[in-house]
């Protein structure tokens, strides 16, 4: 019923204008319709007239020809008077004639706007009802945004109480949560108290045992002084020699062993020695202190200390040759195509002998470095996807790298075969790291997470949310550091899972480094910064930064010299930039050698070398020579 009111609504009011427009055109053309009217009755009255005179001039005719010479004189003024009359009106007719044509002229031509004007009508009453169309067609498309909208805020209604009782869920669980690491905290706390109480009383059993043994053996030393022995000739008898002047810095000539007869003799007993001396003599036969301090730890303690100062020898010993000679490069020594492509990571082995590039066409490449170049010694497969990390382990035999296919891989570095692949995360891994003791990794990815491996059951044995996109990664022995997309570099504690310390910097976290002795950390971060964290205060300590310097991407890594007094850097433009840590000032820009970002730099262990990797297919090798 409304449409059908609003369609006659409209054709009312196309009907009001044309007799509008009827009414208005109608007024121009009245007084000419007028006009042409009254000339058409005049011409017709013309005309009779005419005829009349024709009909009156016969007559007269006539009659002159019947009386001439009575109305001779009359006749000619008549004829005068009807020349003019006749001449007037041939006149007027022409006057008229003319003003016909004129008129017709004009009738034509409203005729022919008459006609352009009906066109138009019919056009414009097709373009109504066209519009009329398109009127109807956008009204049903109305009638279905209006349709699609109510279903759309049933469906947000529908995923806002979906999302409200996630919200809900997840409260819950975080709350859940909350309570069971403050739980696993105070079980591991107890569990700490337990297993000291339990060191403290093993060592003070083991104290009471000792100082039991020493009275024993002290009571049965000082009854045998007593009692003089009989000493037969035949026995042969071995005398232990001592010092007994040891608290006083004298010294006793030792005694020879002597072989006397198994006889017995009456001969006097020899003087006693003085106890204290005699018990240090026994206690050094058995392997006993000669004191026992409440601090007593046992043997095993002691033990396991010397193992792991063996194990890290290897790499101590590495890092002193290393940190011997140290070398500010000055000079590209080589510059070669790396990859297909993108070149993300570089690191050379422990040595310095090797160096090790990952790119974007899914291969770890191994390259000799000889007399200032690097050979092609290999490459390494097995990757399904871009390479974003490398390491080698302390001893350089193993090498271990993460892409962004998920997951993380082992190669062994002599023969080039695929050792482990570990996966487990839902996003890109962008960082891998053996821990000190090369038995675990720890590795970090875009899923926001950080996962710990061992690699003897090749399990992932902990898996920790970060809250944010992990970039980079560095470990010491307990603590793991993790630099984050959130500008959050975080310290996480191994053994409890949790955060011990977090520092917030002022742009994306790209990269992370260790001194060679652990005490201060490098990052660079996306507000073009470079700083050094000091981990005794867990401040920052210094800050570099130069005119032109851009960290190029959110994975650009910078690195430390082996002996932690310079600071290397890429930058956006392929500029090298080499800060001094103990002045603080840059100390060199090399800008000969990349044509596009450097997005990785490593400075070799032995301290000669420096290689730089871009986001174009090149690789750099720096040095002074």
């Amino acid at each position: 019923m409304a449409g059908r009111g609003v369609g006659c609504l409209w054709k009312r009011h196309v009907v009001e204008q044309l007799k509008q427009r009827d009414r208005v055109q109608r007024q121009a053309f009245e007084e000419i319709i007028h006009q042409y009217n009254r000339l058409l009755e005049r011409s017709d009255l013309q005309v009779v007239f005419s005829e009349r005179l024709q009909t009156d001039k016969y007559e007269h005719q006539n009659r002159h020809d019947l009386s001439p010479g009575v109305d001779g004189g009359r006749s000619d003024s008549l004829q005068q008077e009807m020349a003019q009359m006749r001449i007037r009106h041939q006149e007027e007719l022409t006057e008229l004639h003319k003003k016909r044509g004129e008129l017709a002229q004009n009738v034509i031509e409203l005729n022919n706007q008459i006609q352009q004007k009906d066109k138009e009508i019919q056009s414009n009453e097709a373009k109504m009802l066209e519009y009329q169309q398109q009127i109807s067609r956008l009204e049903g498309e109305c009638r279905e945004l209006r349709n699609s909208l109510a279903d759309l805020e049933r469906a947000n209604q529908t995923l806002r109480d979906e999302y409200d009782a996630l919200q809900i869920t997840f409260s819950a669980l975080e709350e859940k949560l909350r309570k069971t690491t403050e739980d696993n905290q105070e079980l591991v706390t107890r569990w700490m108290a337990e297993k000291a109480q339990e060191a403290n009383r093993l060592n003070a059993e083991n104290e009471k045992d000792t100082r039991r043994r020493q009275a024993k053996l002290q009571k049965e030393l000082a009854d045998a002084a007593k009692e003089p022995l009989p000493i037969d000739q035949d026995d042969d008898i071995e005398v232990l020699t001592e010092d007994a002047g040891k608290a006083t810095g004298e010294t006793s000539p030792s005694r020879q062993p002597s072989r006397t007869p198994s006889k017995r003799v009456s001969q006097p007993p020899p003087p006693p020695p003085p106890p204290g001396g005699l018990l240090d003599s026994i206690t050094n036969i058995f392997g006993l202190s000669d004191s026992v301090q409440p601090g007593f730890v046992p043997s095993d303690s002691r033990r396991r200390r010397s193992v792991n100062s063996f194990s890290s020898s290897p790499e101590a010993a590495e890092a002193q040759s290393a940190c011997a000679d140290v070398r500010v490069p000055s000079t590209a020594l080589h510059i070669f195509d790396a990859h297909d492509g993108e070149v993300n990571a570089v690191r050379f082995s422990p040595g310095s002998r090797l160096l090790a590039t990952g790119g974007m066409d899914r291969r770890v490449k191994l390259w000799e470095v000889v007399s200032g170049r690097c050979e092609a010694k290999g490459a390494l497969t097995g990757s399904n996807a871009g390479i974003t990390s490398i390491e080698f382990d302390s001893a350089g035999t193993y090498l271990l790298a993460a892409s962004n296919d998920f997951a993380s891989r082992i190669w062994t570095v002599d023969d080039f075969r695929l050792r482990h692949t570990l996966t487990g995360h839902s996003g890109k891994v962008l960082s891998a790291r053996f821990l000190l003791d090369n038995t675990r990794i720890v590795s970090g990815s875009y899923d926001r997470t950080l996962k710990l491996w061992d690699l003897r059951s090749k399990v992932c044995m902990k898996t920790v949310f970060a809250g944010s996109s992990c970039n980079d990664i560095v470990c010491t022995e307990q603590c793991v550091m993790s630099g984050h997309f959130d500008k959050k570099v975080r310290f996480w504690d191994i053994r409890a899972e949790s955060i011990v310390h977090e520092l917030e910097l002022l742009g994306r976290v790209t990269s992370l480094d260790l001194n060679h002795d652990r005490t201060d950390l490098l990052t660079c971060s996306r507000d073009d910064l470079v700083k050094i964290i000091d981990l005794r205060s867990n401040a920052v300590r210094q800050t570099f930064n130069a005119q032109g310097f851009k960290c190029g991407s959110d994975f650009t890594r910078v690195t430390f010299s082996p002996d932690g007094s310079y600071v290397a850097a890429g930058s956006a433009d392929g500029v090298l930039y080499i800060w001094n840590v103990l002045t603080g000032k840059l100390d060199k820009t090399l800008d000969k050698g990349h044509s596009s970002a450097i997005n990785s730099v490593s400075w070799s262990p032995s301290g000669a070398y420096v290689a730089s990797v871009e986001k174009g297919s090149k690789a750099v090798l720096w040095s002074d020579m």
